[in-house]
C-alpha cells in the first residue's frame, strides 16, 4: 500500500517537463507515493471548457496535499489567475517562500536565508473589482463621493483592499509558528500603515498584539515596505522571517529571490488548515515548452518543503543535499546554472534530474 497519495498538476508551458522531473526525484525517495494526475489551466480548457475543473478541488481536497507545476496566467485579459482561484476557494491563506543561497548559483550575494510568509487571501488580491465604465463603477463612485471628501475621477477603474482581523491574526500566528518550529529568531512585519492608516494600520496593529504571545521565544519588529526594499538589498543579512499582507509578499518575495540567484532556484507553498499545494514560485515560460531545457531547481525544492510538511524530514534532507551538490559541481545543470549561459555543456531539465536521482541513490 502507498504511503502517500499527492495530487501532480502538470500545468501549462515548461510545467509538464517539471512535474516529470519532480515526480521522479520524489519516486527516487523510496517513499510509496501515488500520483493522483490531473489537468488544470490553458490544457483544460479545451477538454473541461473550464481553467479549473472541480475534480481538481475534489482531489486536492480528498488528498490534502498537491504539486503544482507553473500556469500560465493571462496579463490584462482572459481566465482570472488559476493559481489565485486555488488558494481562494481551498482557503490557502499561507504562502510560504524560503529564500536561500547554493554555492553554484550566480548572485551578488551569498549565504542568503529569508523566509517570505505571504497572505494569500486578502487584500488587492481579493479580486473585488470594477470595470471603468461599467454601471457597478459609476454606482461606487456616486456612493464614495457622498460620503468621502476625495473625489475619484470618473474615468476610473476600482478595486478594493480589504484586510481583516482574522486574515491577519492566522498569517502572523502562522509566521511566528513557523519561526518557532524552524529555530528562527526573528519576525518582521511589512506595511505601509503610515500611509493605509486603515487597512495596513489592521494589519501592524494584529501583528504587534499576536507578537506578544511569543515574547521571549522570537524577536519582532516592523518595516515600512518600501523601506524593507531598501534594507533586504543593503543588509538582507539583518532579516530572517517576513510577514507580509498578499500585494507586498508577491513583490518582495520576487526581490528576494532575486538575491538569490533568481526564481528558477525559488520554491512555494500555499498552505491552510489541514491542506497544502505545492509549487515553484516562477511562471510557464511557454516560449521554451517541450524543449527539455529549463532548471527544475524550484519545483524540486518545493518537493523539500512538501516533504518536509509531510513529517518525512529524512527524505527533505536527502533530496535538498542532492540538488545542492549536483549545483555545486555545476556539471549536469541547466544553460542557466553555468557561468556562460552559451556553455554547450549544459544539460536539459530531464537530464538534471537524472544528476539528482543518482546522488539520492548514493546516499
Amino acid at each position: 500500500m502507498n504511503k502517500y497519495r499527492i495530487t501532480l498538476i502538470p500545468g501549462d508551458g515548461i510545467g509538464p517537463e517539471l512535474a516529470d522531473a519532480a515526480r521522479r526525484c520524489v519516486d527516487a525517495l523510496g517513499l510509496g507515493t501515488e500520483w493522483d494526475v490531473v489537468e488544470a489551466g490553458e490544457c483544460a480548457i479545451e477538454k473541461y471548457k473550464t481553467p479549473l475543473p472541480d475534480h481538481v478541488i475534489e482531489s486536492i481536497k480528498k488528498n490534502k496535499v498537491a504539486l503544482k507545476g507553473p500556469i500560465t496566467t493571462p496579463v490584462g485579459t482572459g481566465f482570472r489567475s488559476v493559481n489565485v482561484e486555488l488558494r481562494r476557494r481551498l482557503d490557502l491563506y499561507a504562502c510560504l517562500r524560503p529564500c536561500k543561497s547554493y554555492k553554484g548559483v550566480r548572485s551578488r550575494y551569498e549565504n542568503i536565508d529569508l523566509v517570505i510568509v505571504r497572505e494569500n487571501t486578502e487584500d488587492l488580491y481579493a479580486g473585488i473589482e470594477f470595470e471603468k465604465g461599467s454601471k457597478d463603477v459609476k454606482d461606487l463612485i456616486s456612493f464614495l463621493s457622498r460620503i468621502n471628501p476625495k473625489q475619484i475621477r470618473p474615468d476610473s477603474a476600482i478595486s478594493i483592499k480589504p484586510i481583516s482581523v482574522e486574515g491577519s491574526r492566522r498569517i502572523v500566528k502562522f509566521a511566528f509558528d513557523y519561526a518557532v518550529k524552524n529555530n528562527r529568531k526573528k519576525v518582521t512585519a511589512v506595511h505601509k500603515a503610515n500611509i493605509m492608516k486603515y487597512t495596513d494600520g489592521l494589519f501592524l496593529q494584529v501583528a504587534r498584539e499576536t507578537a506578544k504571545e511569543y515574547e521571549g521565544r522570537i524577536q519582532f519588529e516592523d518595516r515600512i515596505v518600501d523601506n524593507m526594499c531598501m534594507q533586504l538589498v543593503q543588509k538582507p543579512e539583518d532579516y530572517d522571517v517576513l510577514v507580509l499582507p498578499n500585494l507586498y509578499g508577491d513583490i518582495i518575495s520576487d526581490l528576494a529571490a532575486g538575491l538569490v540567484g533568481g526564481l528558477g532556484v525559488a520554491p512555494g507553498a500555499n498552505i491552510g488548515d489541514g491542506i497544502a499545494l505545492f509549487e515553484p514560485t516562477h511562471g510557464s515560460a511557454p516560449k521554451y515548452k517541450g524543449m527539455n531545457k529549463v532548471n527544475p531547481t524550484a519545483i524540486l525544492l518545493s518537493c523539500v518543503l512538501m516533504l518536509r510538511y509531510l513529517g518525512e524530514v529524512e527524505s527533505a534532507e536527502v533530496l535538498e543535499r542532492a540538488i545542492a551538490s549536483v549545483v555545486e559541481e555545476g556539471k549536469s545543470v541547466t544553460y542557466d546554472l553555468k557561468p556562460d549561459r552559451n556553455d554547450k555543456t549544459a544539460v536539459g531539465t530531464s537530464q538534471m534530474a537524472d544528476a539528482i536521482i543518482e546522488k539520492i541513490r548514493k546516499g
